[in-house]
């Protein structure tokens, strides 16, 4: 892959923080190049973390999540299996441990259920859409770039407990969490930010992960600046099918901690939207 980066500055309390963005890349790079990504996710997290808290970023990709983390405080262990992208969210966290007021690390590995190494195919245009595989290329990634890259759990890196997880590895989520039960266990009051993506989900269904969770404890609803409790039926009926390559959802759960962390507008938005979505 392309790995030339540009520099952009991104605005944070007192000032500016130079963040690196892969140059080519179609999605994410663009967004913080104007100024933020993904808001929502971002504004959920931060209300769960503060100084000394710990947060892990599974899927973490040039390092957007875990920089904010650690200016909001936390501790942060984050995981990036593509070299060339690790590298980039490497240098995005060190600028960040330099403003503080957390720290933050970066894993070159993929979350998984054990140790071992796999493929990753790495999409040419969205850089952020970069997928383990077994077996053939998915027809939407066409003639897109392999590299073997390493896998581990998280439990041989992080010991709990933590306030915040953060799971987005483009179909690989169920083999992440099963990496990383300890951690679970010894987190009793946590906050989750997890992508469900059907058409590329790896080892369970969507149904399976939902029910995984479920047991663990979490109360689930989509990452939305007003977000609401669903039940698994409704989930599942806004989430898509695995012959969709388009459909998926960012779900936003919490253990043990207050669901509505966004303050009383954000409250009231979300009770609007539970009555007006199906």
């Amino acid at each position: 892959m392309d790995a030339t980066t540009r520099t952009v500055n991104v605005a944070i309390p007192g000032g500016t923080l130079p963040f690196e963005v892969l140059a080519d890349d179609a999605i994410i790079g663009p967004a913080i190049a104007k100024g933020s990504w993904a808001d929502d996710e971002t504004a959920l997290m931060c209300a769960h973390l503060g100084k000394g808290q710990r947060m892990v970023d599974l899927g973490g990709n040039v390092g957007w999540f875990a920089v904010q983390a650690i200016l909001a405080g936390a501790e942060v262990d984050c995981f990036e299996p593509v070299p060339a992208i690790a590298a980039v969210a490497a240098r995005n966290v060190a600028a960040a441990n330099e403003r503080g007021p957390g720290k933050g690390r970066v894993h070159e590995f993929a979350a998984g259920a054990e140790r071992g190494e796999a493929s990753i195919v790495l999409s040419t245009a969205n850089h952020g859409d970069n997928r383990v595989v077994e077996g053939d290329t998915p027809a939407d990634l066409g003639d897109a770039e392999r590299l073997t890259i390493q896998i581990a759990p998280v439990d041989d890196f992080v010991k709990g407990p933590v306030r915040f997880l953060k799971v987005d590895t483009q179909g690989s989520e169920w083999a992440a969490l099963q990496g990383c039960k300890q951690l679970l266990a010894d987190s009793p009051e946590l906050g989750l930010l997890l992508e469900l993506w059907p058409y590329a989900l790896r080892g369970a269904t969507a149904e399976e992960l939902l029910a995984f969770l479920d047991d663990e404890g979490f109360v689930l609803g989509k990452a939305t600046n007003g977000p609401y409790p669903m039940t698994t039926a409704r989930i599942l009926a806004q989430v898509g099918n695995a012959a969709d390559v388009k459909g998926g959802i960012d779900l936003y759960g919490t253990r043990r901690r207050p669901f509505h962390v966004l303050g009383t507008k954000a409250r009231l938005r979300g009770m609007w939207r539970s009555l007006k979505e199906t």
